[in-house]
C-alpha cells in the first residue's frame, strides 16, 4: 500500500490534491494536515512513503519543516508544492533535501507524474527548473548575495520584495513585528544593503518576484 502524507494549511487547495491523487493506480492511504505541529505529530504516529508540503504552512515555513523531517525520519522523498514560482524557492528547496519542486498552477496529471517519480526514487525536476539549476552553478562562483541568507530571511525578503509591510509580513509568518524587524536587519547586513528600496530593486534583478 502507498501511503501518503500531504501538508497545506489551504483547505480548498488540500481537497484538490486529495482528489487528484485519487487517480494513482494501486491501494493507496491519503492522510492530511494543515500545520506543521500536525505535521510531525502524523509522521510520530505512522510511516509515509511520500509527503507532499507546501511553503506557506502557519508559523513555520515548509523549508523550515523540511529541514526537521529530513532529520528525524530521513528516506522520506518530500515534494514541495507550492504556489510560488520556481524563481522564488525551486532551487533553494532542492538544495535543502526536496526530491521535487511542483507550483500549484501545473495541470493535475503533473502531480500524479511527480508523486511517481518520487516513488520509485527519483527526483522530479522539471525542464525549466533544471536549466534554473545550471544556470544557479555558474552563478555560485560570483557569489549570489541571497544564497547567504537562511530560509526564514530569504522568506522574509521575498515579502518585502512583494511590497508587503512589516505587519503584514509578521501576519503571514505567525510571528512578531519585532522578529520581523530583526529578520530585515540581519537581510540588509548580509547583503550589505541599506533599505527596502535596495531590496527590491536587487529582487526583482534577480526574478525572485514578477
Amino acid at each position: 500500500m502507498i501511503k501518503i502524507l500531504v501538508a497545506d494549511d489551504h483547505p480548498i487547495y488540500r481537497k484538490g490534491i486529495l482528489q487528484i491523487l485519487s487517480d494513482l493506480q494501486g491501494e493507496k492511504h491519503i492522510d492530511d494536515v494543515e500545520n506543521a505541529n500536525s505535521l510531525l505529530e502524523k509522521l510520530n504516529q505512522d510511516e509515509f512513503d511520500i509527503i507532499i508540503l507546501d511553503i506557506s504552512m502557519p508559523g513555520r515555513s515548509g523549508l523550515e519543516i523540511m529541514q526537521e523531517i529530513i532529520c528525524e525520519y530521513p528516506g522520506i522523498p518530500i515534494l514541495i508544492l507550492s504556489m510560488y514560482p520556481e524563481e522564488q524557492y525551486a532551487i533553494r528547496a532542492m538544495k535543502s533535501g526536496a526530491s521535487g519542486y511542483l507550483t500549484k498552477d501545473s495541470a493535475p496529471g503533473e502531480l500524479i507524474v511527480a508523486v511517481k517519480k518520487l516513488l520509485n526514487g527519483s527526483k522530479y525536476i522539471t525542464s525549466s527548473l533544471a536549466d534554473k539549476m545550471a544556470d544557479n552553478l555558474l552563478d555560485e562562483g560570483t557569489g549570489v548575495l541571497h544564497q547567504r541568507l537562511s530560509d526564514r530571511e530569504y522568506s522574509v525578503l521575498c515579502k518585502i520584495a512583494e511590497g508587503k509591510n512589516m505587519k503584514t509580513i509578521a501576519e503571514e509568518l505567525f510571528i512578531s513585528v519585532k522578529t520581523v524587524s530583526t529578520y530585515r536587519g540581519r537581510i540588509l547586513e548580509k547583503m550589505n544593503m541599506k533599505n527596502n528600496t535596495e531590496l527590491i530593486r536587487y529582487a526583482l534583478i534577480e526574478g525572485l518576484v514578477k
